[in-house]
């Protein structure tokens, strides 16, 4: 099993990787399959089902699903051209292409929230359409966003979640026993066993290039989010709050009578500040995912600026060893809010930031899987009930109680000799099955929680 430290950290936009980055990634793989047809093309039609309906609108799936079906994709996305974009199509009813020429499409009329039918392969589907000049459906494919911006057709869904068919990695582990057991046999710490893996794939310059982007998006987007202020879209008038935190912190700093536990503040505010941004459609990393990306780079910034011996040449290593950790969690359970709850996304988050700053901080492979256990495990039957289907309430918070006990775990973690009790492994089943008996309604669908008894506005 192989999953990139690029398929765990991806850029992208905010407010979510599986409601926003997922559609319009999987609107672009629909362009691709109709270059590829033998037809010819006049109009475009799409369907959102399950979570993507229920919570589309508060997510921008609408938006994206249109953009993508207009050549936008996360990687590169514009927010001044894509805005013009939306404005045109909404005016003109049509979708141009160079390629495949001006197709027909009104939102209005041809993209649905199907609130009614449930796709069988996931709960965040949807169907893309391109019809004739006769309005006859002539190319038709589901797809499904899996979390974290990863995207499957019903084809690759119904083949398997090991869909990896590259050539064989160093270290294909595929449980956490297995990564312990390559560890000792190796002597090889977590993070240069996933080196070894990266670099036989994409080779060491692509690495190191690709982890250092990853790192410079993330701390751009904690700056920014430090630095705004204002409310954020989407109508339940939530005031931004990094900022002010901050500056309250800020002008703390150093003081004699400061608590010991203001530490807290300082990890939950890089948090808070990424989700903001994310909340406000911003340029994030999915961390694994937008929802949860505020999670692993509150924890790095945290050790950067406030560890004494932390150093920026030693990022990598933080981010291999929360990939490493976070692929198990996808592999064998899920990243996803609408599949699993928000245990498999600031649950996930927090393990890999746990296994990562344990790292760095000289753990040892078994008090890194410790770590990663511990901070999962305090987040199982976590629901994701968001109000308004909006990624804000209680999203954000959410976010720095994540990077705290992420923090905790890691350190309780080094306390030890990595020996415990319960394997990760363990937890990540329990995860898988607390996801699978959650009811539908505290599963990114607002249906229930906090979502039903909290005012939306």
């Amino acid at each position: 099993m192989f999953l990139s430290v690029f398929d765990m950290f991806k850029v992208g936009i905010g407010p979510s990787s599986s409601h926003t980055m997922g559609p319009m990634v999987a609107a672009a793989r629909f362009l691709d399959l109709m270059r590829a047809s033998p037809f010819d093309f006049a109009g475009l039609r799409a369907s959102l089902h399950g979570s993507l309906a229920f919570t589309g609108v508060g997510h921008a799936s609408d938006r994206a699903t249109i953009l993508g079906l207009a050549g936008f994709v996360p990687e590169t996305y514009d927010a001044e051209r894509a805005e013009a974009a939306l404005a045109a199509i909404k005016t003109d009813r049509v979708i141009p292409h160079d390629d495949l020429g001006a197709l027909r499409f009104d939102p209005a009329r041809d993209l649905i929230f199907d609130y009614d039918t449930a796709l069988a392969g996931h709960a965040n589907g949807m169907i893309l359409m391109a019809t004739d000049a006769q309005g006859d459906v002539i190319l038709r494919q589901v797809y499904y966003s899996i979390g974290g911006g990863f995207v499957l057709t019903e084809e690759e869904l119904a083949a398997g979640k090991d869909t990896d068919d590259g050539p064989p990695v160093p270290y294909p582990f595929k449980s956490a026993a297995e990564m312990l057991e390559m560890a000792r046999d190796s002597g090889r710490s977590i993070a240069d066993m996933k080196r070894a893996n990266e670099i036989s794939r994409g080779g060491a310059e692509h690495l190191a290039g690709g982890t250092a982007r990853i790192w410079e998006v993330m701390n751009a987007c904690i700056e920014r989010g430090l630095a705004a202020q204002g409310t954020l879209p989407g109508g339940l008038n939530i005031r931004r709050r990094a900022h002010d935190i901050h500056q309250a912190l800020q002008a703390e700093y150093g003081m004699n009578l400061t608590a010991p536990h203001t530490i807290n503040d300082w990890i939950a505010t890089y948090a808070i500040a990424v989700n903001e941004e994310n909340a406000a459609g911003g340029q994030v990393v999915t961390a694994p995912t937008n929802g949860a990306a505020g999670v692993v780079p509150a924890v790095i910034r945290y050790w950067l600026d406030h560890v004494p011996g932390a150093g920026a040449d030693r990022i990598d290593e933080f981010l291999l060893t929360a990939a490493a950790i976070g692929g198990l969690v996808k592999y064998n359970a899920s990243i996803s809010g609408a599949e699993a709850g928000c245990q498999a996304e600031v649950g996930s988050a927090a393990a890999m930031a746990a296994a990562g700053l344990c790292a760095v901080m000289g753990g040892s492979p078994g008090q890194i899987e410790n770590a990663a256990e511990i901070a999962l495990e305090h987040h199982l039957g976590m629901t994701c009930d968001p109000v308004k289907g909006l990624v804000q309430v209680p999203c954000i918070e959410r976010n720095g109680l994540g990077a705290i006990k992420a923090v905790s775990a890691a350190s309780l973690a080094l306390r030890g000799n990595g020996q415990h009790f319960v394997p990760l492994d363990a937890c990540i089943e329990t995860m898988r099955q607390t996801g699978a008996d959650m009811s539908e309604k505290y599963k990114e669908t607002s249906l229930g929680g906090l979502a039903v008894n909290v005012p939306n506005c």
